[in-house]
């Protein structure tokens, strides 16, 4: 059994990470006196899954601290210090944490931030201390307000940078090692961010509210399976990724978005589609990777099309980028695209004549 120790003992804390190393030794952190002590009275982490694709959990854990009652013998011997804590506290969290670390400590920072391992090991100060960045896919909510209760989706593993260890790495069930990080950050952004463009801006153009049911549509779902199919080829050709373990990724995408007890909403995912479209992004980025290898990329162009459909009013940004640019120009200065090119012709018919759905 392996000591950890999990800085953040919030919704990803507990319910994602801790059930992952359920047969470990772990250790709250959480500057929430509160949360630590129902934590403490407790003495159990319970989870439940959405739509019940798992039995309930309950499984013990060794204890939980905020930073002032931190016993700091539960940094002794650690395997991995895991930190689920927003981007912003991640700065007092090194400020703490250097006063229990050493250039041998490995660290894994489990936040879907910008840069979230340089600016935890700024904080801490060490310059040889290892700390590798991860990308968090599970689903996690209270089961309602106050509860201990953990709502989870099933996802089987936490990705980490697996090369900020070398070959010092870890041997924990759940945990799962990625080489070449920054390939596997494009291989999220054009399996699941782009999927979820897929059913948001498709959904709402069809009128619908929660995301579940947009993705459920017998039309969007058919579009987004084709998709699927096209960008794995695509991505295991780019990156040289497995064909059979880019499918297993997809398919953990399908079934998450397809999930209807996730209550999700189609608003949440398509807001703020300036940042979306960009050509680094997740719709125009895998459109182009799908033409590079000559490949059907009309499902992304459809998306992209909707995208310029959409027009709710608390968008205003994005409205006032449409009033300004029209088409054409967000087509060509926020995407990328060049004018009179097949592609951004198509897209822009779509748009136009606003039909997508054919």
């Amino acid at each position: 059994m392996s000591k950890i120790v999990i800085i953040g003992a919030g919704k990803t804390g507990r319910g994602f990470l801790a059930r992952l190393l359920k047969e470990q030794e772990i250790c709250f952190v959480d500057k929430n006196e509160a949360l630590v002590d129902a934590l403490n009275s407790a003495g159990k982490i319970d989870i439940e899954f959405f739509g019940g694709k798992k039995p309930p959990l309950s499984f013990p854990f060794k204890a939980a601290y905020t930073w002032e009652t931190l016993d700091p013998a539960a940094f002794d011997g650690v395997e991995v210090i895991l930190v689920a804590v927003g981007g912003s506290n991640l700065a007092d969290v090194g400020t703490e944490l250097k006063k229990y670390v050493t250039a041998d400590t490995r660290i894994i920072v489990c936040e879907n931030a910008s840069a979230p391992a340089r600016k935890l090991k700024e904080a801490i100060g060490i310059p040889e201390i290892r700390i590798a960045e991860s990308t968090v896919f599970c689903t996690t909510i209270e089961k309602e307000k106050g509860s201990l209760v953990i709502h989870s989706e099933w996802y089987p593993y936490l990705q980490y940078d697996g090369d900020a260890f070398g070959e010092d790495g870890l041997s924990l069930d759940g945990l799962k090692a990625v080489s070449n990080f920054g390939g596997f950050l494009d291989r999220k952004l054009f399996t699941y961010n782009s999927a979820s463009c897929i059913i948001a801006y498709l959904g709402a153009l069809k009128g619908y509210t929660m995301y579940g049911d947009a993705a459920n549509d017998e039309e969007i779902l058919a579009m987004l399976d084709k998709n699927y199919e096209i960008i794995n080829e695509c991505i295991c050709r780019e990156y040289g990724y497995e064909e059979n373990d880019q499918r297993e990724f997809a398919l953990l995408s399908r079934d998450k978005f397809t999930n209807k007890t996730l209550a999700d909403t189609v608003t949440r995912n398509a807001r703020e589609p300036q940042r979306k479209i960009t050509p680094a992004e997740r719709i125009v980025a895998p459109m182009l990777l799908q033409q590079k290898y000559g490949k059907d990329s009309s499902i992304l162009e459809k998306t992209l099309a909707a995208a310029l459909l959409y027009t709710p009013a608390e968008e205003t940004e994005w409205l006032a980028m449409l009033e300004k640019k029209g088409y054409e120009g967000i087509l060509a200065d926020i995407c990328g695209l060049t004018k009179g090119s097949a592609i951004y012709d198509r897209i822009l018919k779509m748009a136009k004549s606003k039909t997508v759905f054919s």
